[in-house]
């Protein structure tokens, strides 16, 4: 029906509608004004009046001509509108009779339907009768077939044993509806019925123990026979259609035969998933009593039944199954299910450390990878992503926190052995390892590092993160472990002093523990490229770096102590009587020092550098101590010419030395502190000390006044006054050093006579008068 205008049905507003008018009418005046004012601006224009005025006719003339139209639509919509809506009431009002008719018919026919009852149970009873003579043949053979049945079940001649039972089931079912039909209420008959069918659905229950034990062994059986598995399938598809027969059959008559539904669809994927579970619960050959890699071997057993079974699934089990099972996701998820089960129950058991590691690599990184699920075979039917984690994070954190705290107590008694293990090696007789450059070390850091090697291999192999853990770890425990490691190395050389002629290589050994440090240095630096994503310094590590720096220092420092202890006697030759009558006090200290810096030289840089300019320091500084100690006063010129030439000569023999051995660039400045107060001694006018003593001091500014004071006495000429003089003028224009210049008298003691050093003396001249 055409839409109806329907502003022609709605009543008119005469006072808006009047309003409206006057306002357009005004507002067209005003328009019309404007437009006459913009047309007729110039004189000229006038003449062109009636031309404006013919062309606003027009215009006028074409818009009223198109209202009209605009009107006569609407009018003409409006006519058929009212024809239609006429034309269906009339529709109405026949279908309004038609339908009084009809009531009133069914009225007159209520007592004929209940007249032909009789006739509707005769029909019944005609077909109770029909089915009944339908299935006399099977009634009678019943025994008969149940009997071929179980033959054919026996001989796993599964299809043709399962038609049989759908024959019996199906006769047993008909008789059984059928009286349900003509008499629900008695249950003699259907009993009856029951009872004669009985052996009906023992057949049933037997047919589908072979259908579970094929679903069972079904990974063997695609391979050996699928089209015994395919019979399986269509056994367990026929019963399915039965099943939603029954039911729907069921809401309409509430009859539904005994055993139905059977459900063995949902029993089937109960089966198969518990064939699953089976075959991944049962891959445990060995216990850990029996195998220390026992979950090593399980994984792997693990791991290749279950890629095996589903690339199986995929080639095989899937062509058997109808397509709307979704065969190999089901089995994928089936997989996935059993093992993230027994991944649990191992999570739970008392795991040890590596076994930890080995159950979480497997669970974090072999799982997902292209060696199981991330197969290539597999992974175009699935994605691994979507598939939910093994184990829960929690269980995860568990398990790293447990293996941590294992790890640390493991790693700590690892260290501790290895340093008992090293402690021992220091006790040889032999000399310690060279390295390929000819380093004395020890296995020690070899084996501290290897520990941390392998547990940071197994760390990588879990997680990033955990990796990071780990190392933080290894480096913690190192720096607890270096502490002892220098307590154990001061504890070598205090046992050392004991008896100095044991151990036989303890220099050996101590230059073994410094490179060591060496090592260690290394190797950290090398585990932090290798498995840190950070190369930010942290505070462990300047821990670390403090304390093997100590260690070496220390080391460095008790084999210079070493050496010392051999120069003792001859350093106490010099600057004596005996030392200026011809010792060779120097030329022993030079070649003890040499001979000492051939096995120093084993020592890897930078600490070989360090020592060498540490024994120089020591030498010259032993030196000029013996000077300062005033052990003897030169009575001459003579004296002091002999003495200084000898000085300036040691000096030299010291400077050659120490050059040869590479002590630095301090070597002419410290030997040169020697030359510098043999010129002292040598000068001959007394009066130009002061000059020589302004001189010693400018090179030198660290030298105090009682050095002078020392410097002065032994040289045995200086009076009192001109000491006094010298010190006073110096003490006025006392020059100031910078530490950039290291100081050679700084840590030089002039020892002072004392009332009781004084005694001492004239007890000792006495007694040596009397004799």
């Amino acid at each position: 029906m055409p839409e109806c205008k329907s502003f022609a049905m709605k009543p008119l507003d005469t006072s808006g509608t009047l309003y409206t008018m006057e306002e357009t009418s005004r507002e067209a005046v005003a328009t019309a004004v404007q437009r006459v004012a913009g047309m007729l601006q110039r004189s000229d224009q006038l003449d062109k009046v009636e031309q404006y005025r013919r062309r606003e006719a027009r215009k006028k003339a074409s818009v009223e001509a198109r209202l009209k139209a605009a009107i006569q639509s609407q009018l003409d919509g409006v006519r058929t509108g009212l024809t239609q809506l006429h034309s269906a009431l009339l529709d109405v009002k026949d279908i309004q009779s038609s339908l009084a008719d009809v009531s009133k018919d069914w009225r007159q026919s209520i007592n004929t339907i209940e007249n032909l009852k009789d006739v509707k149970d005769a029909v019944v009873q005609h077909s109770q009768l029909a089915a009944a003579v339908e299935n006399l043949k099977n009634i009678f053979s019943v025994p008969e077939i149940v009997a071929e049945t179980r033959q054919l079940i026996e001989q796993a001649e599964l299809l043709q044993a399962h038609r049989k039972l759908m024959e019996l089931e199906c006769s047993r079912d008909d008789l059984m509806y059928e009286q349900y039909r003509m008499d629900s209420k008695n249950t003699s008959d259907m009993n009856l019925i029951s009872i004669y069918f009985e052996d009906v659905q023992g057949l049933s229950d037997e047919l589908a123990k072979q259908l579970w034990m094929v679903l069972q062994r079904s990974m063997v059986t695609v391979r050996r026979d699928p089209t015994m598995l395919v019979s399986v399938v269509r056994i367990i598809e026929r019963e399915e259609k039965i099943d939603r027969r029954m039911v729907d059959r069921k809401k309409q008559t509430a009859f539904i035969p005994p055993g139905r539904p059977k459900r063995w669809k949902d029993k089937m994927f109960e089966v198969l998933e518990g064939t699953v579970s089976t075959r991944i619960e049962g891959t445990q050959a060995v216990t850990r009593e029996t195998d220390k890699m026992w979950l090593v071997r399980l994984l792997e057993i693990t791991r290749k039944y279950v890629l095996d079974d589903l690339i199986v699934v995929k080639n095989l089990m899937v062509q058997c199954f109808p397509p709307h099972y979704n065969t190999f996701n089901r089995f994928f998820i089936l997989y996935h299910n059993a093992v993230s089960s027994r991944v649990k129950e191992l999570a739970a058991e008392d795991l040890e450390a590596n076994e930890i590691v080995s159950l979480l690599t497997w669970v974090l990184n072999t799982y997902k990878s292209v060696e199981m699920m991330g197969h290539p075979e597999l992974c175009s039917e699935c994605d691994i992503h979507q598939l939910e984690p093994l184990l829960p994070k929690d269980v995860v954190d568990d398990l790293l926190s447990k293996y941590v705290k294992t790890f640390t107590s493991n790693i700590t008694g690892w260290l501790r052995k290895a340093l008992e293990t090293d402690k021992k090696d220091w006790q040889k007789e032999t000399e310690p390892e060279a390295d390929q450059d000819g380093y004395y070390q020890t296995t020690l850091p070899a084996i501290v590092f290897q520990m941390f090697e392998q547990n940071l291999q197994v760390a990588a192999q879990i997680d990033g993160d955990f990796k990071e853990q780990v190392l933080k770890l290894c480096l913690k425990q190192m720096t607890s472990f270096l502490v002892r490691y220098r307590e154990e190395a001061v504890a070598y050389k205090e046992e050392h002093l004991k008896n100095r002629q044991l151990p036989q290589c303890y220099v050996q050994y101590m230059i073994a523990i410094i490179n060591n440090c060496q090592t260690f240095k290394e190797s950290i630096n090398s585990l932090k490229r290798k498995y840190s994503q950070s190369s930010e310094p942290t505070d462990s590590d300047a821990a670390i770096e403090r304390t093997l720096n100590e260690v070496a220092k220390e080391g460095c420092q008790f084999l210079l102590d070493e050496v010392f202890l051999d120069l003792e006697s001859h350093l106490n030759e010099l600057l004596t009587r005996k030392w200026l009558t011809g010792s060779h006090a120097v030329d022993t200290i030079c070649v003890t020092v040499e001979d000492y810096f051939n096995d120093f030289n084993k020592i890897k840089k930078p600490f070989n550098q360090e020592m060498t300019s540490e024994a120089l320091r020591r030498v010259v500084v032993e030196y000029i101590k013996a000077v300062m100690l005033k052990r003897m006063t030169f009575k001459n010129a003579d004296e002091r010419k002999e003495g200084a030439e000898r000085m300036i000569k040691e000096a030299d023999q010291f400077k050659f030395l120490f050059k040869k051995l590479a002590a630095g660039e301090d070597t002419d400045r410290l030997c040169g502190a020697i030359a510098a107060i043999a010129e002292v001694f040598k000068l001959t006018d007394p009066t130009l000390l002061f000059l020589e003593v302004t001189t010693l001091v400018s090179k030198y500014p660290d030298i105090r006044e009682e050095h002078i004071q020392a410097l002065l006495s032994v040289r045995g000429d200086a009076s009192r006054e001109m000491r006094q003089m010298i010190i006073g003028t110096l003490s006025e224009n006392k020059l100031s050093y910078t530490s950039a210049t290291q100081p050679v008298f700084k840590d030089i003691a002039v020892p002072t006579i004392t009332m009781t050093t004084m005694t001492t003396m004239t007890s000792m001249a006495t007694a040596k008068l009397l004799k």
